[in-house]
């Protein structure tokens, strides 16, 4: 993963996103899906930009697969945000940057 974007897996989910002591943002995605190549470089901009305040990662849907189903994850890209380990906000498809800062700022931590 670039820079300051988290690599989440079915393996650390509970501990990277459910216990996080700030805000997660969870882009679920695969490799050979055209939009979600089309939203990384909006996720790792946002993961630079909000580093220390909101955790901001990718989890690989082909690789990890028993999350997303938890989740009724159906299509991808979906973002989940997270909050005190709950889900916060859910964004399916791809959304402009400016609706994805829209939902980290609702989160107080702007």
């Amino acid at each position: 993963m670039a820079g300051s974007v988290v690599e989440f897996t079915d393996a650390n989910w509970k501990s990277e996103v459910l216990e996080s002591a700030v805000p997660v943002l969870v882009d679920f995605w695969a490799p050979w899906c055209g939009p979600c190549r089309m939203l990384a470089p909006t996720i790792e901009k946002l993961a630079g930009e909000y580093q220390g305040r909101v955790k901001i990662g990718k989890m690989n849907t082909d690789e990890n697969q028993e999350t997303p189903g938890s989740l009724r994850i159906s299509a991808i890209p979906t973002v989940l945000v997270f909050k005190d380990g709950q889900e916060y906000e859910r964004l399916v498809g791809v959304s402009p940057e400016s609706k994805f800062r829209a939902t980290l700022n609702k989160l107080g931590i702007a």
